[in-house]
């Protein structure tokens, strides 16, 4: 068993098992590179047939190409998809000049709402540690109180794969089947399983978006990668941070600590 094959078949252990003790489950799926994995890691886990909701929160920013993408895909793999909007705020006009506000309306707010209305009691997302200091903190399966937030000083121990996997009334689980790889990893895995991806990820004239989300956050960066080779090359190779590209006044710790205890993916 390779590199690769041991990272899936972790990651497909913890997709079943979380689905077993959930009764109440589904995946957010953002369309970026790692959900994209994930949603491929939990297909191979069912053979093919997802037995739950696939959550896409829709913050009216999104390239229209991720969204033309992902109605593509949903259809094609038959997916049980549900699409979360935060209307009032929108309507009301919330857009990025505050990012704090932005994202707390438009993301966090939209996930509650979307949570609230199903009813789910474990999300499975595709965060990884290496992506940033904050994420770091996270276990594989992480409680959230009745408001969804996270207490990030008061996490349950994880050691030698064993997990807190169950959870009390009170409880809203965020499971994490992907904490474990690393970017290099995501993209070799794209590689070897040959996952559709949004081109938005490969270099034309000498630019391309290394992290992608909404528009307006998310600028190009130079590269050269225009295929998964040279991206990996490119990886192998770079002091930049992944979310360089990302709007930083919302990439500090601080900013991204209290997103992320706030309810934030």
């Amino acid at each position: 068993m390779d590199h690769l094959d041991e990272l899936e078949s972790k990651s497909i252990y913890i997709i079943r098992e979380a689905y077993k003790q959930f009764h109440n489950i589904a995946m957010l799926w953002s369309i970026g590179k790692d959900s994209s994995t994930l949603l491929w890691l939990c297909r191979k886990a069912f053979f093919g047939k997802i037995p739950f909701p696939i959550v896409h929160i829709d913050t009216s920013y999104k390239f229209k190409k991720m969204i033309e993408w992902r109605d593509e895909y949903a259809k094609k793999w038959k997916l049980n998809l549900i699409v979360g909007r935060n209307e009032e705020a929108i309507k009301a006009g919330m857009g990025p000049k505050s990012k704090l506000a932005c994202c707390t309306a438009l993301k966090t707010d939209a996930l509650k709402q979307t949570i609230d209305k199903y009813k789910f009691k474990a999300l499975l997302l595709g965060i990884r540690r290496d992506e940033h200091g904050i994420r770091a903190k996270e276990r594989v399966f992480s409680p959230r109180n009745q408001e969804f937030k996270w207490d990030y000083k008061n996490q349950p121990p994880e050691l030698w794969d064993q997990y807190k996997s169950k959870q009390s009334d009170e409880e809203h689980i965020r499971v994490h089947p992907l904490l474990h790889w690393t970017e290099v990893d995501i993209w070799e895995y794209i590689k070897r399983e040959k996952i559709p991806i949004v081109d938005l990820y490969f270099a034309k004239n000498g630019k391309r978006y290394r992290s992608i989300g909404c528009e307006c956050c998310c600028s190009p960066i130079n590269s050269d990668a225009d295929n998964i080779d040279k991206m990996i090359h490119e990886l192998k190779t770079t002091n930049t941070s992944e979310r360089a590209g990302r709007a930083q006044d919302k990439e500090s710790a601080y900013m991204m600590q209290k997103l992320r205890s706030l309810g934030y993916m």
